[in-house]
This record gives structure tokens, C-alpha cells and sequence, in this order.
């Protein structure tokens, strides 16, 4: 069997990897071993934190509803059931948006649910 000397793919393979950990501290920025390990770990992060991360705006949204029902005498559960009583459609973000800038129009769609 012939000889395979890895030279040019290695290095492309190594530097890779070493170009994904660049800014990272330390030896894990510069040596590829734990350079490895941490853009393992750090591309594993990213894929679960992607997915997370939709949650987490929901959340935040939610929270930014409740809060800005609650100045107009709902619960934010009261609050969307009228809305969907209303067949008012229009989602969280949005809803949480106008909350933040724009209370009066909140006020007008709280009011308008209501009736």
C-alpha cells in the first residue's frame, strides 16, 4: 500500500478549525486541540441556543404585554382571550412593540377588545 502523507489537508483541516475558535482566550484560541474542543462546544451552543432563542423572545414579549395590560386593568390570559373574542388578529411581537412605543394605540386595542 502507498505511503499518504497528509500535509496539505491536515494543515487546511487544522486551520479550519483554528480560523472558527479565533477571539476565543488562551491556548483555545491558539492550540488546536482545545481549540477543537471548544469549537466543538461552541457550535453546539449556537445550534441549541437558535432554537432557544425563539422561547426566549416569546418570553420577553409576553412579559412586555402583561405588563402593559395590566396598566389598563387586565391580565395578559384576559387580555388575549378577548382578543381572539374580537377575532382581532395580531401577534405577540407586534403587540409587545406597541406597548413599548406606542401605549395609547395599546390602549385603543385593549379597548376595542373589550367591546
Amino acid at each position: 500500500m502507498a505511503r499518504v502523507k497528509r500535509g496539505n489537508v491536515a494543515r487546511k483541516r487544522r486551520n479550519k478549525i483554528l480560523r472558527l475558535a479565533r477571539g476565543f482566550r488562551g491556548g483555545n484560541g491558539t492550540l488546536f486541540r482545545t481549540a477543537n474542543q471548544r469549537v466543538m462546544k461552541a457550535l453546539c451552543n449556537a445550534y441549541r441556543d437558535r432554537r432557544r432563542r425563539k422561547r426566549d423572545f416569546r418570553r420577553l414579549w409576553i412579559a412586555r404585554i402583561n405588563a402593559a395590560a395590566r396598566i389598563n386593568g387586565l391580565s395578559y390570559s384576559k387580555f388575549m382571550g378577548d382578543l381572539k373574542k374580537a377575532d382581532i388578529k395580531i401577534n405577540r411581537k407586534m403587540l409587545a412593540q406597541l406597548a413599548v412605543t406606542d401605549p395609547q394605540t395599546f390602549t385603543n386595542i385593549v379597548v376595542n377588545s373589550k367591546s
